[in-house]
């Protein structure tokens, strides 16, 4: 008797089990983080990413890199979550997060080849990943909120690798005052929200003139000509209601028979708005910012009163707004008063290039801040921007947790050393997986020093016995001078925050990705894949007629 065929999976599902599942998975995992690796470092290179609408970003981001890579491969897609989540949790270290993720895959590739079982493999993982998180905390060296250098230090090192390393020391001044101004203690811990921090980008000038304005600065003109362009002593209001007269909700017919009903019409509506504006000028407010619209009538009488307006502006703005300036926002022109109205020194309309903005300058003690970023192109600016939020991010971390690691590869090194000896200890097969670990933690001192053009076996000997044979725990890969040097000394220093959640993301993506061993595609993968290619071919060549 013939045997019938059983099908349990839809027809044109594609199905690859066991140690080929495995492997592609680990190879499209590695080339992702091939991909990254030469950014790594402040000599690695740059990538130019075009999209589908021809717009160019150029960065060495690592975030910003896997944002813009189009992954098809899923388990590609899973570092891209790595690195979403790096930036996410801690804002620095995206790059670093992917690298010791295709390395922590590739050793475990090397186990598998010799019959070592995943499951063996995922447990040595995260045994190591615990142990090197205890490594960490002893080698930390505490930070406080006073200690400026040290934390301007910390920026400078994150953004080393970056295109604004010409500007770094002015933009980590900026960073450092930015966040120790929007830092609030809370329950003994300090915490610093950094969403307080706007940062608006004009290309124009150099890096040099960025700025930090304490207080706030609107993307928007001033609603009037005849309003006053500059105001001293601010004393600002903030509305959340539109400065016109009411519409009805239904359709509603007003009769008008003759002129003079007209006139008492418009007149009436007029009389009303001047009430508003009259109300708004009793309370003893110069200068209004609505988040809604304002009547052309009324922006008239705010003109003759010589009170400054601004209208439409968002209400995220409005929020940072009253922390700026310590005013309340307020739902109604009948709840103002003079209690609710915020404080600025000056507010002035300014004129960047075509655009115009307006300074919300010196108010008291604000809690919301704005880091004007000037530079010489978009692409300088946008490159500036994600650099500054990198330096934002590790600042803030550092406050908040308070303890700070060497850079230049140095925890990465002494983490390894230690993992080594902890291996003997745990013995069996899973010693295998965590020397594993630690050789694969040892690629980021590697990877700096290829990346600087420097002989990596070299680096990695001297680094290793830098770390056995002197207590201190801080050398690492000076990249400039092409040695191993202690980098304390160097001043190159990261959050404790930063290595730990690296070490977490790239442990857990591998052993995610270590755990499959069965891969089942639907079949419309398949037939989008084919549908794209024959809209390929279907494209007119270049010279046909359309």
């Amino acid at each position: 008797m013939e045997t019938v065929p059983v099908l349990i999976l839809k027809e044109g599902t594609t199905r690859t089990t066991g140690k080929e599942a495995q492997r592609n998975n680990i190879t499209a995992a590695k080339i992702v983080a091939e991909t990254i690796k030469t950014t790594l470092g402040p000599r690695g290179m740059d990538k130019m990413l075009v999209n589908s609408f021809g717009d160019v970003s150029i960065t060495n981001d690592g975030a910003t890199i896997m944002k813009e890579l189009d992954v098809q491969h899923p388990a590609a897609k899973m570092l891209v979550e790595v690195a979403k989540t790096q930036d996410a949790e801690v804002g620095d270290g995206t790059t670093t997060a992917v690298v010791l993720a295709g390395a922590l895959l590739d050793k475990a590739e090397k186990l598998l080849d010799q019959n070592v079982h995943p499951t063996m493999i995922i447990d040595g993982f995260k045994k190591a990943a615990e142990k090197a998180h205890e490594i960490l905390e002893k080698i930390a060296v505490p930070v406080s909120l006073e200690d400026e250098q040290r934390l301007k230090e910390v920026a400078m090192t994150s953004m080393g690798s970056k295109g604004v390393a010409v500007a770094k020391e002015h933009f980590a001044k900026i960073a450092v005052e930015a966040v120790k101004q929007v830092a609030e203690e809370k329950d003994g811990k300090i915490k610093a929200d950094i969403d307080l921090i706007k940062i608006l980008k004009k290309h124009g000038k150099s890096l040099e003139e960025t700025e930090l304005v304490k207080g706030m600065v609107i993307d928007k003109e001033v609603a009037h000509p005849q309003m006053p362009k500059l105001v001293e002593n601010a004393k600002i209001a903030l509305l959340n209601a539109k400065l016109e007269i009411e519409k009805t909700e239904f359709d509603a017919k007003i009769n008008i028979d003759n002129p003079e009903q007209m006139k008492l019409f418009l007149d009436e509506e007029e009389r009303m708005l001047r009430e508003m504006v009259d109300t708004i000028a009793s309370t003893g407010a110069n200068v209004v910012f609505c988040q809604k619209g304002i009547d052309d009538v009324a922006l008239h009488f705010l003109a003759k009163k010589g009170i400054l307006a601004v209208k439409n502006v968002s209400s995220g703005d409005m929020e940072k707004l009253a922390r700026a300036t310590g005013g309340k926002i307020v739902a109604s022109v009948k709840d103002l008063t003079a209690d609710t109205l915020g404080e600025a020194k000056t507010v002035e309309e300014v004129k960047i290039g075509e655009d115009k903005l307006v300074y919300i300058r010196e108010c008291k003690n604000p809690k919301a801040v704005t880091i004007v970023v000037r530079g010489g192109t978009e692409h300088v600016v946008d490159e500036a921007e994600r650099s500054l939020h990198d330096a934002l991010c590790v600042v803030r971390n550092a406050i908040e947790d308070g303890k700070i690691v060497a850079g230049g590869g140095a925890p990465e090194a002494e983490v390894a050393k230690h993992l080594r000896d902890y291996a003997v200890q745990v013995g069996g097969r899973e010693q295998l997986a965590i020397e594993a670990f630690a050789d694969a933690v040892e690629t980021i001192p590697l990877t700096l020093a290829e990346n600087a053009g420097l002989d990596p076996i070299d680096i990695m000997v001297e680094l290793r016995a830098k770390h056995e044979n002197t207590a201190s725990p801080y050398y690492g890969v000076d990249v400039s001078a092409g040695k191993v040097r202690d980098m304390m000394e160097l001043k190159v220093l990261e959050p404790l925050r930063v290595k730990q959640q690296v070490i977490k993301s790239a442990t857990e993506a591998a052993c995610m990705i270590l755990k499959i061993d069965d891969v089942i595609a639907a079949k419309g993968m398949k037939e989008e894949e084919e549908k794209e290619k024959k809209g390929e071919k279907e494209k007119p060549e270049f010279g046909e007629e359309f």
